[in-house]
């Protein structure tokens, strides 16, 4: 039996991470989540997930700060991070990717099985 890539979900608003856990979840992926930024870094470096899909819009700590810790620090920089969030604004796209984002998905312009799909490209090397 393969076990199941572990993909790591920052996000804060409950029932999206609920109806994205169950989507991926279907598609054959371990979901591991976190409701805030600083849970999700350490998730990161213990549970050792394929993929991280991370929300800019987090409380206290933004994602932008997030991205910034994980990509400064030795266990979790060769990690893909997706972020996906509402902030739409091409000064936030150009910052997540300058930060390391593999990619920036604004949440309105797709839906949760396009995610999957993404998420199974990024994992396949496409």
């Amino acid at each position: 039996m393969t076990k199941k890539p572990i993909i790591l979900l920052i996000e804060p608003d409950e029932f999206l991470a609920d109806i994205y856990e169950k989507n991926l979840t279907m598609n054959g992926f371990k979901v591991v989540s976190s409701k805030t930024g600083e849970k999700g870094f350490v998730l990161a470096q213990t549970k050792e997930p394929k993929l991280i899909l991370l929300e800019v819009a987090l409380g206290k700590e933004n994602g932008f700060d997030v991205l910034a810790r994980i990509k400064g620090n030795k266990t979790t920089k060769n990690i893909p991070v997706i972020i996906i969030t509402k902030l739409g604004q091409k000064k936030d796209v150009q910052k997540g990717l300058e930060l390391g984002a593999l990619d920036y998905i604004i949440k309105i312009h797709f839906s949760p099985s396009e995610l999957v799909d993404k998420v199974k490209r990024v994992l396949a090397g496409n």
